[in-house]
């Protein structure tokens, strides 16, 4: 049963991760379950959503991956240490966008489970979400991997909803004065829509009154 799956694979992370905080103070679970979140969003079945519960607890707990595969089977454990696995390989490359393409080309070559993939773009959504509470120079360091990394990834598999959200988020760290700039005249330029379709509204109404048309 997917319901199953989901609640012991929620139940074992919880435990694993009990007591940890992220740099936020939330309790670490928080983050496994919006990654679980986002992948629901986008309709994929129960066995990535509960990899995407997991996909840390090896990494980050006492747990391994032997106790994932014989809780949760082959599968999951598998894409749980794929996701593992990218983690340890990124030592971030040189500032290189040809390099950060062929990087993309490389993770997608070495994942025979696409869930992987999609499994660690969420894990770097979130992640991006909530990077304000890390320094600037992390903040930074990420934005510029997720930027020549992972946006391009998301763009490769077509996902383009996460890799706009990925490329604004990257632009408001890695050109703060810019972002702010760019924010402010879109909220003057609001109030202008606004009144604008409020006065084309109040104009229509009136026209409609005048035939007789409720």
């Amino acid at each position: 049963n997917q319901i199953i799956l989901i609640r012991e694979a929620y139940t074992f992370s919880n435990a694993s991760h009990k007591g940890q905080l992220r740099k936020s103070g939330e309790p670490y679970i928080n983050h496994p379950l919006s990654v679980a979140s986002i992948l629901a969003d986008m309709k994929m079945d129960a066995v990535c959503i509960a990899a995407a519960i997991l996909h840390d607890v090896v990494e980050d707990t006492e747990a391994g991956k032997e106790d994932i595969e014989k809780r949760f089977g082959l599968e999951i454990s598998k894409i749980v240490d794929g996701v593992s696995k990218i983690d340890k390989n990124i030592k971030f490359l040189s500032r290189n966008e040809a390099q950060a393409e062929n990087f993309s080309k490389m993770l997608l070559a070495m994942s025979d489970d696409l869930r992987v993939i999609l499994v660690k773009l969420a894990d770097r959504l979130h992640n991006m979400r909530t990077l304000k509470h890390l320094s600037d120079e992390k903040r930074r360091r990420i934005s510029l991997e997720t930027k020549e990394i992972f946006a391009p990834l998301a763009h490769r598999l077509g996902m383009y909803n996460i890799k706009w959200e990925m490329e604004d988020l990257c632009f408001r760290y890695l050109h703060e004065t810019e972002y702010l700039e760019i924010k402010e005249a879109i909220s003057l330029k609001r109030q202008e829509r606004e009144d604008y379709i409020s006065y084309i509204t109040d104009y229509v109404q009136k026209l409609l009154k005048k035939e007789g048309l409720n």
